[in-house]
């Protein structure tokens, strides 16, 4: 396999690696996160890799009680909430991922706009392979 090739696998690759990776169009300078083989702004075939800076601040977010199978793998449940988010990099693509360090069961201390950095996540959940997942933390 090509790692300069944008991909899902290469993707998730640089991510084991530390790496937070769009890509941006050879002809218009358009950002995605994650990673397209085509630019979604213009539609042109001629991405490159880009690595992003991890910043970025929260543009929405939501406390999640009840959660997907995975997350509760993970430990989440009623008594455990977790929080989604939508981030807005410095870069200026938006990117959803989990907020981590801050206080799940308070929501309402954490505001949009709150400046954060990337976190990987290194998950072992039992009956799946182990992963880094995307996370947001307080900056």
């Amino acid at each position: 396999m090509n790692e300069n090739e944008i991909t899902i696998n290469n993707y998730l690759k640089y991510l084991s690696e530390g790496k937070l990776m769009g890509s941006k169009c050879k002809t218009c300078g358009h950002v995605d996160v994650p990673a397209r083989k085509l630019c979604s702004k213009c539609i042109k075939p001629e991405t490159e890799w880009i690595e992003m800076s991890g910043k970025g601040k929260i543009a929405a977010f939501t406390s999640i009680n009840v959660g997907t199978p995975y997350f509760v793998k993970k430990g989440y449940d009623r008594k455990k909430p977790y929080v989604f988010s939508i981030i807005k990099l410095d870069e200026g693509p938006m990117i959803s991922a989990q907020l981590v360090g801050v206080d799940e069961s308070h929501p309402e201390t954490i505001k949009v706009e709150m400046p954060v950095k990337v976190k990987f996540l290194k998950v072992e959940v039992e009956g799946l392979p182990e992963k880094v997942d995307l996370g947001f933390e307080p900056a």
